[in-house]
């Protein structure tokens, strides 16, 4: 299968994904900052939910998981061994380095993914403390964040935070060596990119056609790295980068949790950033053109590439509910075909919204159960429960990296 990714909305025909598992038991009212939670998840719960997504997204598409992709690559000594020294280059350990040299593919791929404890001395012991000598990857259910398919290229993201610079080690093995994710090569690194002015995450990245992008420019993605990406995609298919300079703020760190397109001429948008004297600054890159072009709004923009869009408002006309909605990734939504998108069902009034676009509103239950049928020209949201998987940060496009989509657009 080769990789095939040119907009956000194409049929989905395959994707990449990893359930929540061990790994999120590391994050405690103590490390839950380190870890970059705002709360602490119940996994069963989690757990439960993602498997009723996953379960949804497999009447779609071909899903396929990063354990086990992950364990077939390391089945290749040359793999593990760069795998191992790669990893510990960035925890360097040689108790640890024996120790993961030892384990069989599934085995070191789990410890990779959900960490390995360190053996307690007589203090540690006495105090009932413990610690990680490989730190877990709480955040790796994310799989977004970490890996993005432009046109038939691959971006592994340059982590802004440290504790998850492994989780792109872990994408790049992937991309590069399973022969099930074929592609024309990794077009931006950010594995060996620790750099604190050059990180760039794939929450800010959007293929929106084969020759346009929307980047966020956001507190996880610096001009420097957007830069280095730009470069590489203007010499080979892109012509136009739609630049969003985000604001310096938590609810918005990166540009899905507060802009996804969810059919060819619609994006669910969070109002105050996008509409009104508050709206965030656009810059419009061309190809070959010596400077940006600052445009009026994002619609503006979009516009003058061929790609006009209305809004939907996220939580509605109201600026609280606006603020909670898209506080719980009531932005972020990701499409299985242009109309036919996937949500988080807590964002009451975003789903009205979407009803007065013209989206029918179906729960996962109903939509499994064989309750409710879709036409192919049918507009509708498929909801699932999330109460726990949003405490992550993020919703259902950050949950999916697609692999394969066909062109809307042809």
């Amino acid at each position: 299968m080769a990789v095939h990714v040119t907009s956000e909305i194409g049929r989905l025909k395959s994707v990449l994904v990893h359930p929540p598992g061990a790994e999120l038991y590391a994050v405690t009212p103590s490390t839950r900052k380190d870890y970059l939670y705002d709360d602490i998840m119940d996994v069963a719960a989690a757990q439960r939910e993602h498997r009723r997504f996953v379960a949804i997204l497999e009447r779609f598409a071909e899903v396929h998981y990063v354990h086990e992709l992950l364990a077939e690559v390391l089945s290749d000594s040359d793999v593990k061994q760069a795998l191992i020294r790669d990893t510990l280059d960035i925890l360097p350990s040689v108790p640890l380095a024996r120790e993961l040299e030892d384990m069989a593919p599934a085995a070191l791929a789990s410890a990779l993914i959900e960490g390995r404890e360190e053996a307690p001395g007589p203090l540690a012991s006495t105090l009932n403390e413990g610690g990680y000598a490989l730190p877990p990857l709480p955040n790796l259910f994310f799989t977004r964040d970490v890996a993005v398919t432009l046109n038939e290229h691959i971006m592994i993201g340059s982590m802004r935070y440290g504790i998850r610079w492994t989780e792109a080690l872990v994408m790049k093995a992937i991309f590069r060596h399973n022969p099930r994710l074929l592609n024309r090569g990794i077009i931006y690194d950010g594995s060996i990119e620790h750099r604190l002015n050059y990180t760039l995450e794939g929450g800010d990245v959007h293929p929106v056609r084969r020759d346009t992008l929307m980047i966020g420019f956001s507190e996880r993605s610096s001009p420097a790295a957007i830069d280095q990406l730009a470069s590489v995609l203007f010499s080979i298919d892109v012509e136009q980068i739609i630049i969003v300079v985000m604001p310096g703020e938590d609810i918005a760190i990166h540009l899905d949790m507060i802009f996804t397109q969810v059919d060819r001429q619609l994006c669910v948008v969070y109002p105050p950033h996008f509409i009104g004297p508050g709206r965030l600054p656009i810059l419009l890159w061309t190809k070959g053109a010596s400077k940006m072009r600052e445009m009026p709004s994002v619609f503006a923009a979009l516009e003058e590439c061929g790609l006009p869009m209305e809004p939907v408002l996220c939580g509605g006309t109201r600026r609280k509910m606006q603020e909670r909605e898209q506080w719980s990734s009531g932005c972020n939504f990701v499409a299985v075909r242009p109309g036919l998108v996937l949500s988080y069902a807590r964002n009451d009034l975003t789903l009205r919204e979407m009803e007065k676009a013209g989206f029918d509103v179906i729960t996962g239950s109903d939509y499994l159960s064989a309750t409710h049928s879709l036409g192919d020209a049918d507009r509708a949201v498929i909801t699932f429960d999330g109460a726990e998987l949003v405490r992550g940060g993020g919703g259902a496009r950050c949950m999916t990296c697609p692999l394969v989509r066909e062109d809307p657009w042809s």
